[in-house]
């Protein structure tokens, strides 16, 4: 069996909510769920081509199946579009897209000011501070695609009423991959009321149905 990675989401980090239930619930398998820092430690210099270094650094080029939440779904996407030793994909409400929405949500006012300031405050909810994001993550992130090309077989958890990430997007990537296969759950962004579900289902992708 291949190890199993967790991608965390942006401003969070290894002991968030969804992190930890997974690990408890692998760990009662007798199975290790590593669960890198994204950021490295350095949140201010957040970039997607390091957050792709650090999973690459821990993968080592081996194989494993990768969970990713929100932005971490995106990285996990990103990194088995270039790693076919990648074997299998859950994305947890995944952030498609992730650098060209920025200017949807902050709009072009406080877009310019970020740029000009290179700082944004951000509360970081792994921190549980704001502490200021530095604009190379947009000229970063510009670099990469909207849609990476994996061709893994991917699960899609996504809520219905997921307003941070909205569910066009997952459907959009789902459409384009038909290894892929989305749930649409009655839920939001955080998909915390659907914690048991989830591992349900996660659970039979990973290992096959129980016996």
């Amino acid at each position: 069996m291949s190890r199993i990675i967790y991608l965390h989401g942006f401003a969070s980090g290894p002991s968030s909510s969804k992190a930890r239930f997974f690990q408890d619930r692998f760990a009662q398998l007798g199975i290790g769920l590593e669960i890198p820092d994204l950021s490295a430690g350095d949140f201010e210099h957040l970039t997607v081509t390091g957050q792709l270094t650090v999973i690459e650094r821990t993968a080592a080029e081996a194989p494993v199946s990768l969970i990713g939440s929100s932005m971490g779904g995106y990285l996990a996407a990103l990194y088995a579009a270039r790693h076919p030793e990648v074997e299998k994909l859950i994305l947890l409400a995944p952030a498609f897209s992730f650098p060209t929405r920025w200017p949807e949500e902050l709009g072009e006012s406080n877009m310019e000011e970020w740029r000009r300031t290179g700082r944004l405050p951000v509360f970081h909810y792994g921190e549980g501070r704001t502490m200021n994001l530095g604009y190379q993550l947009i000229e970063d992130g510009s670099k990469y695609e909207a849609y990476p090309k994996s061709t893994q077989p991917a699960l899609i958890f996504q809520g219905r009423n997921d307003t941070v990430v909205p569910p066009v997007y997952a459907a959009n990537w789902a459409a384009q991959h038909p290894e892929a296969r989305l749930r649409l759950l009655d839920s939001d962004h955080q998909l915390l009321n659907v914690l048991d579900e989830m591992w349900m289902e996660t659970e039979s992708f990973l290992f096959g149905p129980r016996s």
